[in-house]
């Protein structure tokens, strides 16, 4: 499309054939001719909101930034969506430097590239962080995660390292009991007692395998079953905070000692705008020079979300420290009338003797 800033695919062929591979969160089309020609790859990347639709051509959904047209009358288009542009492609067959074993396609080289490397400096963040960070889990996103930690019982702003340095030791542990345990029985293990690697394999492929594709976007009832599949994120009753990124992360409990401090969970903000008893709040130092009289007040639950859209964003328009900024009608009452007047006699009687408005 005209608007897109993706490279132009340099393909031509009046009959072709697209094939598919995913790894993590990329997928690679390759388009090979049917005739003469060479084949094109691409690789992509979704961002938040991209995704592929097969539709009529005479019906193409808005933000449809790139289009493979099929030969049949009348023809259809598969189309790459992305409302948000927040995805991407790129022309060849490489996959993105930097991105690690796919959770799903490459259990065994997932696991362990993430037990030979915890003493990377990705692992002394919070759980939740790392979770994220695609050079060791490739594939796992903001839901996964949570979904993932909840049913561990993990709290979310647990160190990294502890978490996993445990599994290491346990799989050890396992080896030496059961030194001749076969293919069959490990997964019999993995499913009897999952650990949090393992739960990084099997939850997605819950998404994927469900008798319902809980993710496409034109049925209502196969998203209603993705939210019934949900346990954790999203959930009424959880408990939610940013993390250092800025992404939310939905959890039951405690958060774990390396949570963000002066940070209210929404659950936990709700439940003191019901009780006018409970503790106020702690906030951030920013917040209490921003924003004095909000410090003291919790914010609405209703305006949570847009919270988040601004709370790591430029301050633009700060007013000099020690004005408050308008926010009533422009006409000044009377008594600003008078204190203004006031301020502009001091100041000339200031400047009569030297005081103000010398070089």
């Amino acid at each position: 499309s005209a608007v897109s800033k993706n490279p132009e695919v340099p393909f031509s062929s009046e009959a072709y054939r697209i094939s598919a591979t995913s790894r993590g969160k990329e997928l690679r089309l390759t388009l090979a001719p049917l005739g003469p020609g060479e084949p094109q790859d691409l690789v992509f990347r979704f961002g938040m909101s991209g995704s592929f639709r097969l539709c009529p051509v005479a019906q193409l959904p808005r933000h449809a930034h790139l289009r493979f047209l099929t030969r049949e009358s009348p023809p259809r288009a598969l189309c790459f969506v992305d409302a948000r542009r927040f995805g991407s492609w790129r022309l060849g067959d490489a996959w993105q430097p930097g991105r690690g074993p796919c959770v799903l396609s490459e259990y065994q080289a997932f696991r362990e590239n993430v037990l030979k490397n915890l003493e990377d400096k990705a692992f002394d963040k919070p759980i939740c962080e790392a979770l994220l960070n695609q050079k060791f889990f490739n594939g796992i996103g903001n839901y996964l995660r949570a979904e993932i930690l909840y049913r561990l019982k993990i709290p979310p702003f647990e160190k990294a390292r502890t978490v996993l340095e445990a599994l290491k030791d346990q799989e050890q542990a396992r080896r030496k009991k059961n030194p001749s345990l076969t293919l069959s029985k490990k997964l019999k293990l993995m499913r009897e007692n999952p650990d949090l690697l393992e739960l990084c394999h099997t939850v997605p492929m819950e998404v994927i395998s469900a008798e319902k594709k809980l993710f496409d976007p034109d049925n209502s009832d196969n998203y209603a079953a993705f939210k019934n599949w949900l346990q954790c994120y999203l959930v009424p009753g959880m408990s939610s905070l940013r993390d250092r990124n800025g992404r939310t992360i939905w959890f039951q409990g405690e958060p774990g000692p390396m949570a963000p401090k002066g940070q209210a969970s929404r659950r936990k903000r709700a439940q003191m705008k019901a009780d006018p008893k409970a503790p106020i709040p702690k906030v951030t130092i920013h917040a209490s020079k921003r924003c004095p009289r909000a410090a003291a007040k919790p914010p609405e639950p209703a305006a949570a979300e847009e919270e988040e859209k601004v709370a790591d964003g430029p301050r633009k328009g700060r007013a000099p420290r020690g004005r408050k900024k308008a926010t009533t009608t422009p006409a000044l009452s009377k008594p600003e009338v008078l204190v203004k007047a006031r301020r502009s006699r001091r100041t000339t009687a200031r400047t009569g003797r030297g005081e103000a408005g010398s070089p």
